[in-house]
């Protein structure tokens, strides 16, 4: 008999969203995106309808959901997660929606170099149809204490790394996002160390829980949300979850990342959720939840994924793998 034991984050079946619920869901948003041709008065979330509209991917969207990652708590609306963004390119405010429709994510490539067997500049629309999409329902912790709840789309980042055919040396991955201060106006702010870049070891980034996130919500990312293309590391704090990433660089030397760079001693490389740490500047054993009305819950370790990457962190000595 084969068993399948829950993983730490898992509820009873009855306790979590039911499929006929979600998909409900998603034939309204259907039925709404047709709306403004058939004169129906509708509200959306803040969103650019003619880019998503021109997106060459949407057609693979929504991605069959992957059962094995479910959510202890009710998703968060499409509203909450689109119009609360942190995205510094556009603005240090948590509402920079319309200022990030600005961005221009066609035509759009990403490069993988860096110690791989040949150096790879790929469209993202193609890079995209070569991967298996699917939604995961993950948890959101950012490190300012507010989380969210959402259905990301997506491909593991192992895939990606296969794809890249990194060499034998290769120790971790840099990840860079778009530089153009014309169009993203916080990128003029030169006490910032422009491009934002992130980091992983190649452990982190094969582990079964890392994505390379293409869309939310069952279609393709806004860009309020990191478009084209994002990371998505549900253990970690958010500000390691990259957005609008065009450049993946394979090396031995250990990067040091954006916010460890304007302040290493609040921000470090690994920033792995744990509320037995607090900030320099605020507790971290609670989160506000995002749309909740101001409600708190208690934060868990590694945001309820110990189960999954704990053993990532157990031979590390003199690291400090909770910032």
């Amino acid at each position: 008999m084969l068993l399948r034991f829950k993983s730490s984050w898992e509820l009873q079946e009855s306790a979590s969203t039911p499929e006929s619920v979600f998909m409900d869901r998603r034939r309204l948003v259907r039925a709404m995106s047709i709306a403004p041709f058939l004169g129906i008065g509708t509200t959306l979330p803040y969103r650019n309808a003619n880019a998503v509209m021109a997106d060459p991917t949407k057609r693979f969207y929504p991605a069959n959901r992957n059962p094995l990652y479910r959510l202890d708590r009710s998703l968060n609306t499409e509203k909450d997660v689109t119009t609360h963004n942190n995205f510094y390119e556009f603005g240090s405010h948590k509402f920079i929606a319309k200022e990030a429709q600005k961005l221009k994510t066609r035509p759009w490539t990403v490069t993988l170099d860096g110690m791989v067997e040949k150096t790879i500049v790929i469209d993202i629309d193609k890079l995209i149809s070569k991967m298996e999409l699917e939604e995961r329902l993950y948890r959101f912790r950012c490190v300012e204490a507010w989380s969210m709840a959402l259905p990301w789309t997506g491909f593991p980042m192992a895939d990606l790394v296969k794809f890249a055919s990194p060499l034998k040396g290769a120790k971790y991955v840099i990840m860079e996002t778009f530089h153009d201060p014309d169009v993203a106006k916080g990128q003029k702010q030169f006490w910032y160390p422009w491009p934002y870049q992130e980091g992983l070891t190649i452990e982190e980034a094969t582990n079964e829980l890392t994505l390379i996130g293409t869309g939310a919500y069952g279609k393709p990312m806004v860009k309020q949300m990191g478009a084209p293309l994002r990371l998505v590391v549900p253990w970690k704090y958010g500000f390691k979850s990259i957005k609008s990433i065009v450049r993946f660089t394979f090396t031995d030397k250990r990067p040091v990342s954006f916010w460890e760079k304007v302040q290493g001693q609040e921000y470090g490389f690994w920033a792995n959720v744990n509320p037995a740490v607090p900030h320099a500047r605020w507790p971290q054993d609670t989160e506000r939840v995002l749309g909740g009305g101001g409600r708190r819950v208690k934060t868990l370790l590694y945001n309820g994924y110990e189960e999954q990457v704990a053993q990532l962190y157990r031979n590390l000595k003199g690291e400090n793998i909770f910032f």
